[in-house]
């Protein structure tokens, strides 16, 4: 099992304020819209919610029973049984009491599932092998359309006399940053498109592409808007909104004319 403490660099009776100050160290350092690697910034992203969180903190310290999972299917996941009390997990998540729901032989499971964006955002499936002491079963985790990064969905019925709760995480994408059901992509713009005015062609997450219009006169950072080409919201038919921020850039080569033409504006 990965060390969080030693990915975050910090000692196993680090304060809070510390396991923040070294995740923001280390994510601005492999973030990928920063160069940095996917795959570390993941281990570093989950050592941080782990280890943020006083709950799962207090598990990953002192695990009861491990069961681990494995065999052909992507992720490497591991389960775990706490052994904690059903009524626990429905208080935790539901907000009250699991009453007559307890079963002190029910096992539980949880895990953590990696997901992309375009997951997010179709939704689907994915399979998972488990090894324990029943033997190898392969269960099938429904993903949800527009789940949440960090959302914990539980699972009745796919393990046999378990609950299983999943902790979905969402990997970093190339063009597209979420804000709440919002996409957010920059687009990097020249200033003379900002001064004149332009068209663009713009691919949406979903592979729609659209004709933007950029007005002449037109602010940098200026952020433009298709609606409806988010990410799908839970229990809705709607979608959230494709934001564009515009970044300028100034061209390597202007013509002539054109600085003529802007002296001439400025009165010089």
């Amino acid at each position: 099992m990965t060390d969080h403490y030693q990915t975050l660099g910090v000692a196993k009776n680090a304060t809070p304020e510390d396991i923040k100050k070294a995740y923001r160290r280390l994510a601005a350092i492999h973030h990928p819209d920063k160069g940095g690697d996917t795959a570390e910034f993941q281990k570093v992203q989950a050592a941080y919610e782990t280890l943020s969180d006083p709950q799962k903190r207090q598990e990953y310290d002192h695990p009861r029973q491990h069961h681990a999972f494995g065999g052909g299917f992507p992720g490497g996941f591991e389960f775990h049984t706490q052994g904690f009390d059903i009524n626990d997990i429905i208080g935790q998540m539901f907000g009250g009491g699991g009453g007559p729901f307890h079963n002190p032989f029910q096992q539980n499971y949880r895990t953590t599932i990696w997901v992309t964006l375009e997951q997010v955002y179709n939704g689907g499936e994915q399979m998972l092998q488990m090894q324990g002491a029943g033997g190898n079963q392969v269960v099938k985790i429904q993903i949800p359309k527009g789940v949440e990064n960090g959302q914990t969905m539980r699972f009745d019925n796919i393990i046999q006399g378990a609950i299983l709760l999943v902790d979905f995480r969402i990997h970093p994408h190339a063009k597209f940053n979420r804000d709440g059901q919002n996409l957010v992509a920059p687009y990097r713009i020249s200033v003379l498109d900002l001064i004149a005015g332009t068209k663009f062609e713009f691919t949406t997450l979903s592979g729609k592409t659209f004709t933007v219009d950029v007005k002449p006169g037109t602010q940098p950072d200026s952020t433009l808007r298709i609606e409806g080409q988010g990410l799908p919201i839970p229990n809705s038919t709607d979608f959230g909104d494709q934001l564009i921020l515009l970044k300028p850039f100034l061209p390597d080569r202007i013509d002539s004319r054109i600085i003529d033409s802007i002296k001439q504006a400025k009165g010089n």
